[in-house]
């Protein structure tokens, strides 16, 4: 098994309740497909550095994955079809790193260092 990192870029004006939506539905493909979600985040709504149809701003979801090519196909497939999606990058890489939160508010930060 190879270890995948897997970044959705979901329109602006999508609920939040579709964004559960998306999660479910890309969380069950991987899974019926021979993989296996190490960790989700959702890094939620941040700005682009250029428009994507028509678009300033994107939903950010990202999934740790591992699993085999085949998963990894069939993902993208089915992100090729659905108009909810901006954009999608899969990165094959050597090692998952599970226990940094790069997109964590700054505020959490601080709370966690505070109870240490």
């Amino acid at each position: 098994m190879n270890f995948y990192e897997h970044t959705i870029i979901a329109r602006q004006d999508i609920s939040p309740s579709q964004i559960k939506q998306l999660e479910e539905k890309y969380s069950n493909i991987i899974q019926s497909n021979e993989g296996k979600i190490v960790k989700f985040e959702s890094w939620g709504l941040m700005h682009l550095s250029y428009l994507i149809k028509k678009n300033k701003k994107g939903n950010y979801l990202h999934f740790k994955i591992e699993g085999n090519g085949q998963t990894i196909k069939e993902l993208e497939k089915n992100e090729k079809l659905d108009k909810n999606l901006l954009r999608f990058l899969t990165v094959k890489v050597k090692k998952l790193d599970i226990d940094t939160d790069y997109f964590k508010k700054n505020d959490e930060i601080d709370k966690n260092n505070k109870s240490l």
